[in-house]
């Protein structure tokens, strides 16, 4: 594998350095809540796609918007009522003292966030989210490998007539800029070509990455009818690079175009699909040069290209990773047809 395409440590999210990752994981109420941290204050944008998203502080995100810098990402379950997780990302940041600076004692930690809908598998119809889901989210969180599958927000997740789950991938654009994706999948449409078993985007994985699912293929149980509001696929991707609002808004945008080869349909009515970008700022692009800045365009289009492939592979690693919950089968028990 080329250097270009090498994959770092981890293959996540937290190859990406300063990022840390944390699930706080509610089996009883099959969901959970997924936090991705940069306390030093990562620039960051943010695209929507889907027609039902559930989310907050995602205006701020607008280019024109005054503030430049989030210090996390709350990724949550438990649809309108999972944002409540939000407020413990908050208070946990602010003990830290990362946010904006207010005066010389008070900081506001800026935190967008987005939620699925995972309501109706546990013990209650709503799970019991509050604060504490956020903070001890929080409390996990690490520079470490990243847990894929059913864990954190990915907890209650479905794809299609599967069990869905939180994916990671990572990718080296060159020897100094790494960009990775972390993805929650609770998708209407479903990763998978029905008439052939296959995953939409396999190609793009690694014989490591598929394992023992290199050359399956997976026999799908019948798909669900459609109810509006009840699936979404949501995500971060992270690089390190020094970006602005608008750069960082761009590589969302281009990163929803590894969830609309990855998963069919994608952004439909029933999904909220919202994918952020955080950018630590470590590595400097190519410094602008003429009127066209081309250069620094042709680098954040790769940043973006790379970002769309991880969100592929993201997904694809995600619903391998999945264990039956709920009474929804798992990949892993499909009957593989090779």
């Amino acid at each position: 594998m080329s250097k270009k395409n090498a994959i770092r440590l981890h293959n996540g999210i937290t190859d990406v350095p300063g990022i840390l990752v944390g699930h706080y994981t509610n089996t009883q109420a099959v969901s959970g809540t997924t936090v991705v941290l940069y306390p030093q204050g990562a620039v960051a944008g943010v695209d929507v796609r889907g027609a039902a998203p559930g989310t907050r502080e995602t205006d701020l995100l607008d280019p024109v918007n005054l503030v430049e810098t989030v210090q996390g990402i709350c990724l949550c379950g438990g649809s309108v009522f999972g944002l409540a997780a939000v407020d413990g990302v908050v208070h946990y940041l602010a003990e830290k003292g990362a946010g904006l600076r207010l005066d010389t004692e008070h900081v506001a930690p800026i935190v967008p966030a987005a939620v699925i809908y995972d309501l109706g598998k546990g013990s209650s119809f709503v799970p019991p989210v509050d604060a504490q889901w956020g903070y001890k989210a929080c409390t996990a969180a690490s520079s470490r490998k990243v847990v894929q599958g059913s864990a954190g927000a990915g907890t209650g997740a479905c794809s299609g007539s599967i069990k869905g789950g939180v994916g990671t991938a990572s990718q080296l654009v060159n020897q100094d800029l790494v960009v990775a994706a972390l993805v929650v999948v609770n998708s209407h449409g479903s990763a998978l070509d029905i008439r052939s078993g296959s995953f939409w985007e396999s190609r793009l994985c690694t014989a490591d990455e598929l394992g023992q699912y290199l050359n399956a293929e997976f026999r799908l149980p019948p798909a669900p009818e459609p109810s509006p509001g009840t699936n979404t696929t949501i995500g971060v991707i992270a690089t390190n690079a020094r970006l602005t609002k608008s750069q960082t808004t761009k590589i969302a945008q281009m990163a929803h175009d590894g969830l609309a080869r990855s998963i069919r349909p994608c952004h439909t009515m029933f999904d909220g699909d919202t994918l952020f970008c955080m950018a630590t700022g470590e590595r400097q692009l190519p410094e602008k040069t003429g009127p066209f800045e081309v250069d620094q365009a042709s680098a954040v289009s790769e940043l973006g290209h790379a970002a769309a492939d991880c969100v592929c592979r993201a997904v694809i690693r995600g619903l391998l990773a999945a264990e039956s919950m709920a009474g929804i089968p798992a990949l892993s028990q499909l009957v593989r047809t090779t």
